[in-house]
């Protein structure tokens, strides 16, 4: 395995879960704290670094399949679905994991296949409603 895959010069190269759409992710720093930057087209994402662990936990206690339900910032998440997961104050950072104001949205259709990519979560590829678990 490539020692510095995942860092800006070598980012992941991933699919959004319908396999409609290619972006870049890597591990940076950001005002001093790691982050994951998603790069997609001519628009920057910022994830809270620790988004990896804490998604894996909460699959893991969750068990099963869970809706991935990916929503835009101004929109609101479906419950029960890891975006809305993702901007809960119930989970372990008591908010939102996208780090940049108005583009915090988007979890559930950014982070998933990196967590595949990682070896750590199953994702479905079908052409709306996916899921994924812990694997």
């Amino acid at each position: 395995m490539d020692s510095d895959l995942g860092s800006k010069n070598n980012p992941w190269h991933l699919k959004t879960p319908p396999l409609s759409s290619e972006y870049t992710m890597y591990i940076d720093e950001k005002d001093g704290d790691k982050v994951i930057v998603c790069v997609v087209g001519t628009t920057t994402l910022y994830y809270a670094y620790r988004a990896i662990d804490d998604l894996v936990t909460m699959l893991k206690a969750y068990g099963d399949w869970i809706d991935l339900g990916s929503a835009d910032e101004q929109k609101e998440a479906k419950p029960g679905t890891v975006e809305a997961w993702a901007r809960s104050q119930s989970n372990p950072i008591g908010g939102w994991y996208g780090l940049k104001k108005g583009l915090r949205g988007r979890f559930g259709m950014y982070v998933p296949p990196l967590l595949e990519a990682l070896g750590l979560a199953e994702v479905e590829h079908n052409p709306r409603n996916n899921r994924m678990r812990a694997l």
